[in-house]
């Protein structure tokens, strides 16, 4: 009885993109493979009553979101793509791991017909900073379990496993937590970065870096020196990836996001696609056909006569996606002119980087005297975030354009990232706080004050930079503020939970609801279930209030 709940759950929270609960009847529209398919479905199961239902949700969807070379047949899928012909989705194994180890562990945990699902390929052998030769879309191998967001979403992402890590942590699952950083710094040794996730398609490029962030909350618990020490090359790799060009802009000394892969990104062209079989690129050509643009050259990325995307729209389009805000209009409309700029979200990160760096090699007696110099790079970076970043005249920290060598006045909630980084000073904190105006709506923090159609933008709300807006104002003593939106986003996300028995990926903060369709033009349409990083936010963000405050979310 149990198994059975628990296969209904899996599908329902990690396939099915998110429908208005009226619809999860026995028949389910859902969007597939790129084509709309009507299949029968059982409505979706509602978590066991208990005192806190929601808490009990969360800490069961980390074992249904789980995947593991045990059922990598499962894990190969790829709800973005179709197998290839006869059915088998291909697995890469990388060109510098013992693929005859591999292959022979594989055959232990997997059995002899699920093994034949799958086609275990040796992967090319990468650059790295160069386009890699990106092989046809397959699951990428990861020696230990991981947890996936949801939906969608059926491998280990960069970002999103910060929070899940957590979440994790939060929830007593340290092995679990230990095993996703040491699969993302087996993709450090054996793929050269920390993926924006493990398929063949996503080689070309990484996600925010929260690396350090995430040993140390494993470090803090396990207080394992030797793997401590045994992860720091794989920190200095990755760190090298980031302050390197063509992610180091030697102008400013700061990065930038960069993908180097030319074309359209493979998994727009293959699951971002309408009813009408339009893409998501066939929605951008119209909106520069009809459309006067002013944030950018537009024929940089547009060419009018041919009516076609340029080869440098694909590459902003990619960085962008690398930056993990895609799409929004951000740097201009969809972002494609983020190349030219540097963010302040993914330099306040490296800033963290180079301070948790210095951390944790001052615990390490045969690394200790380095931790002067990795303290000395965070104080230098900080410097130029506050000389180059931060708007007197706005009170917000925007990010900057290198080649106008001005911000870009455009409100966006990375704006906290500073705070949350330690980098403002308070003065400028308060500056931050006193803007929450902007942002703040009945069910939390919007993303942006524009309403573009993409999903990065007004009204839209997203649980990663809830928590990092809160965590930030609570750094610099603004308790009831982040009391206060804390309590807007958790209500709504509990009130939805209650509605349709899921968490989602991304709310609609302005009508405090989970169904976005008629907001959305741009990217993919869904909300998927799951959802990794928002089971881990709200756990958060729960244990920070005062009891009176999450005993009255939890009642919802």
């Amino acid at each position: 009885m149990q198994a059975a709940l628990d296969q209904t759950w899996h599908s329902t929270c990690c396939r099915q993109p998110y429908v208005r609960p009226a619809i999860v009847t026995v028949l389910t529209v859902f969007f597939l493979h790129g084509v709309w398919r009507m299949e029968g479905q059982t409505p979706a199961p509602k978590p066991p009553k208990t005192g806190e239902p929601i808490l009990e949700y969360i800490r069961r969807t980390w074992t249904v979101l789980t995947r593991s070379n045990r059922t990598l047949a499962t894990s190969a899928v790829d709800p973005k793509f179709r197998p290839e012909p006869g059915g088998r989705w291909p697995v890469y194994i990388s060109a510098l791991e013992d693929r005859e180890k591999v292959e022979a562990r594989l055959r232990r945990e997997i059995d002899t017909v699920h093994l034949q699902s799958i086609d275990i390929r040796t992967l090319p052998v990468l650059s790295a900073q160069k386009e890699p030769r990106i092989p046809p879309p397959g699951l990428l191998y990861l020696p230990e379990p991981y947890v996936v967001p949801g939906g969608r979403f059926n491998e280990m992402y960069g970002w999103d496993s910060y929070f899940i890590v957590r979440g994790l942590l939060r929830d007593g699952l340290v092995t679990e937590a230990k095993n996703m950083v040491d699969d993302m710094l087996y993709e450090i040794r054996y793929y050269g970065r920390i993926l924006n996730a493990n398929r063949s398609y996503y080689l070309s490029r990484s996600q925010p870096p929260f690396l350090t962030g995430m040993i140390l909350a494993v470090y803090r618990r396990t207080h394992d020196r030797q793997w401590l020490a045994d992860a720091v090359p794989a920190i200095e790799s990755y760190y090298r990836y980031w302050i390197s060009e063509p992610h180091l802009t030697p102008s400013t000394r700061l990065s930038r996001y960069f993908d180097p892969g030319e074309g359209p990104a493979p998994e727009v062209i293959a699951s971002e696609r309408e009813p009408s079989g339009m893409t998501h690129y066939d929605r951008v050509l119209e909106y520069f056909r009809k459309n006067h643009v002013e944030d950018y050259d537009v024929s940089r990325y547009y060419d009018a006569k041919a009516h076609r995307l340029t080869p440098l729209f694909y590459q902003g389009d990619r960085s962008m996606r690398e930056s993990g805000f895609d799409p929004s209009g951000r740097f201009g409309p969809f972002s494609v002119d983020i190349i030219h700029y540097n963010p302040v979200c993914l330099n306040s990160l490296l800033y963290l980087m180079e301070i948790e760096t210095a951390e944790l090699l001052a615990d390490i007696p045969a690394r200790s005297g380095d931790a002067a110099v990795w303290r000395k790079r965070a104080q230098a970076r900080a410097a130029q975030i506050n000389a180059l970043m931060w708007n007197e005249h706005d009170g917000l920290y925007e990010d900057y354009d290198f080649t106008r060598q001005r911000t870009r006045r455009y409100p966006f909630l990375t704006t906290f990232y500073p705070l949350w980084a330690g980098i403002a000073s308070p003065a400028q904190a308060a500056r931050v706080a006193a803007n929450l105006p902007l942002f703040e709506r009945a069910g939390g923090l919007q993303t942006s004050t524009t309403e573009s159609g993409d999903q990065w933008d007004a009204p839209f709300g997203w649980a990663p930079l809830e928590l990092i807006a809160v965590e930030g104002l609570r750094r610099y003593g603004d308790r009831a503020e982040a009391d206060r939106i804390s309590d807007k986003f958790l209500g709504m996300v509990a009130d939805q939970y209650r509605r349709s028995g899921m968490i989602l990926e991304k709310y609609d903060v302005v009508r405090r609801s989970a169904e976005l369709n008629r907001e959305l033009r741009f990217g993919y349409h869904s909300n998927e279930a799951g959802f990794g990083w928002t089971n881990a936010v709200f756990t958060s963000l729960l244990d920070a209030l005062p009891a009176e405050q999450r005993n009255r979310i939890l009642a919802m």
